[in-house]
């Protein structure tokens, strides 16, 4: 069933998309970056005389890095206003984990990080370049005081980090880069 957009506002939607950007000082480039969209498509929600058929699924990928809550962008698109996301919130301080558990099978430096209650940005867990089979896992945290703006600008620097990560050389480049 085809859901009637001929009472939504398209134009509005592009403004606030564009207001909330520029609120949190991110550029397009920023803003797709973190939503894993092309800059391109950031335009396009930006452009109030670009008419849709239906909502782009990358309305929901921009909405968090926006500060709103799932669904305020149709919730604009509707003559509402975007919902505002909470700030991250404070530490948590719940017990340490018991023996026989992630204190038992990692290091102290890797608990600490695990049980500190900063906000959780991101994870990744990448195949190590040069040994098949072996994995790493990235764990990025932000500060625990951090304000919407500042957890946006270390997701779009992590971003940039994981690339790296993701380029590492591999085991045969190595050999070919040394002669082997």
């Amino acid at each position: 069933m085809t859901e009637d957009r001929t009472q939504t506002s398209w134009a509005r939607l592009a403004a606030a998309i564009r207001e909330a950007r520029e609120a949190r000082g991110l550029r397009q480039a920023d803003l797709a970056e973190l939503a894993g969209i092309s800059e391109g498509t950031v335009q396009n929600l930006e452009d109030p005389k670009h008419v849709r058929r239906r909502i782009p699924p990358s309305l929901a990928q921009v909405e968090p890095h926006l500060g709103w809550t799932e669904g305020s962008g149709l919730a604009v698109l509707n003559g509402g206003t975007p919902t505002l996301a909470t700030a991250a919130s404070p530490r948590d301080h719940s017990p340490p984990a018991t023996q026989g558990g992630i204190r038992s099978k990692y290091s102290l430096r890797i608990v600490h990080e695990l049980e500190s209650g900063d906000p959780l940005l991101d994870s990744q867990v990448l195949s190590l370049p040069g040994a098949p089979g072996v994995r790493m896992t990235v764990i990025v945290h932000g500060e625990p005081d951090a304000t919407p703006e500042e957890i946006q600008k270390a997701l779009v620097a992590w971003r940039r980090a994981e690339r790296n990560l993701q380029q590492l050389p591999g085991e045969s480049d190595v050999q070919a880069a040394n002669g082997s």
